[in-house]
């Protein structure tokens, strides 16, 4: 078998090769003749909403806007990323007596457009805003941080087998449609790509997928105004212990579930349900199920659609069910953990093929 490296290990390297999508609009393909440990210049950090197709173009537009110049956008790591225990007020102006924009949640970063007077311009999603200086990182800091906290994913630049080994000859589960996500799981040195696939943890060829790198943004006021007024909608409601929800949301949930984990046991199933409750209730996310689940570069399912999909058939089990309403009731087998991910050997509580931490 070829030699692979884990994901953990990619850190730095990987990053500052991910930011070209960002500011190039470059796309990264494993399996090239680019090394992708390799340090590239332009940026340390790639902030991607995969969702969205024109990311470098408003971030260019922003800084024309702006008038920044090169030095200002692209010399040395561009990225920051919050360091609060739950969120940070973004201000219009560096100064705290201006108004606020929005807001920069526990685990979000942004792309730094300006610098000054211990404060700094940054753009996060749609949001664009100053924060203070000490409740950011930076630099490697804020790259470890990325790290841990957001996701490696794969896009399908056309359908693609995903084979049970890395080889042509081996059998597959399935395809993968093109521009669906996935997440990575390890990127090999012989142009193979590990990922998180439905059926079974499978093999992508490199050369056919494009990576990128994800985590959470935050959110304008108008974005904070418009999930609440939605969530204030739901009319069914169905009190289940300790939190209240409408019973569609409790629906949603228990979907979230068996997209994750629909193959694990019940102890697996009843976990993911806390994690997304932990966040509700930390202050530190969104205060909402909707909030959370939706919120960008979490929960691939979210992004792919496949959530939206069993959600509306209603065809959830009864077990992803229970644990979602246990979960929302209180029940947690992973204490106040906030993350997980398929396990790829991070340290943290193991259950069943997810790591909690």
């Amino acid at each position: 078998m070829a030699k692979s490296k884990r994901l953990p290990v990619l850190l730095t390297g990987l990053i500052l090769s991910l930011s070209l999508v960002m500011e190039t609009g470059m796309s990264v393909q494993a399996g090239s003749n680019k090394n992708l440990m390799e340090p590239i210049n332009g940026g340390v950090a790639a902030i991607l909403d995969p969702g969205a197709t024109n990311t470098s173009e408003v971030i260019g537009a922003t800084a024309r806007e702006l008038n920044l110049t090169a030095s200002q956008t692209e010399a040395g790591s561009n990225l920051a990323m919050a360091n609060v225990k739950d969120a940070l007020n973004v201000r219009s102006e560096a100064s705290e007596e201006s108004d606020k924009v929005g807001k920069l949640y526990k685990d979000c970063g942004g792309t730094i457009l300006e610098r000054k007077g211990g404060w700094t311009k940054l753009q996060s999603g749609n949001m664009i805003g100053w924060c203070k200086d000490e409740y950011l990182l930076f630099e490697e800091e804020a790259e470890t941080l990325a790290n841990d906290v957001g996701k490696l994913l794969a896009y399908g630049k056309e359908a693609l087998w995903v084979r049970m080994e890395p080889s042509t000859e081996a059998e597959s589960y399935g395809i993968l449609s093109k521009g669906e996500p996935v997440e990575v799981m390890e990127v090999r040195e012989d142009g193979w790509i590990y990922i998180a696939y439905d059926s079974g943890d499978g093999y992508v060829l490199g050369d056919y997928v494009t990576l990128s790198f994800m985590i959470d943004k935050g959110e304008t006021l108008a974005e904070i105004k418009a999930r609440q007024a939605a969530e204030k909608e739901a009319k069914r409601h169905v009190n289940y212990g300790e939190y209240t929800t409408d019973a569609d949301t409790a629906m949603l949930l228990a979907a979230l579930i068996q997209c994750e984990a629909g193959g694990e046991s019940y102890e697996g199933q009843l976990a993911v349900g806390a994690v997304v409750m932990n966040r509700v209730r930390s202050g530190a996310y969104p205060d909402s199920i909707h909030g959370v689940i939706y919120a960008s570069g979490q929960f691939t399912p979210a992004l792919n659609g496949k959530l939206n999909r069993l959600y509306e058939s209603g065809k959830i089990s009864s077990s992803c069910i229970k644990a979602a309403q246990e979960a929302i009731a209180g029940a947690s087998n992973v204490g106040d953990l906030t993350h997980f991910r398929r396990n790829n050997g991070r340290s943290g509580l193991v259950i069943g093929n997810h790591v909690f931490y």
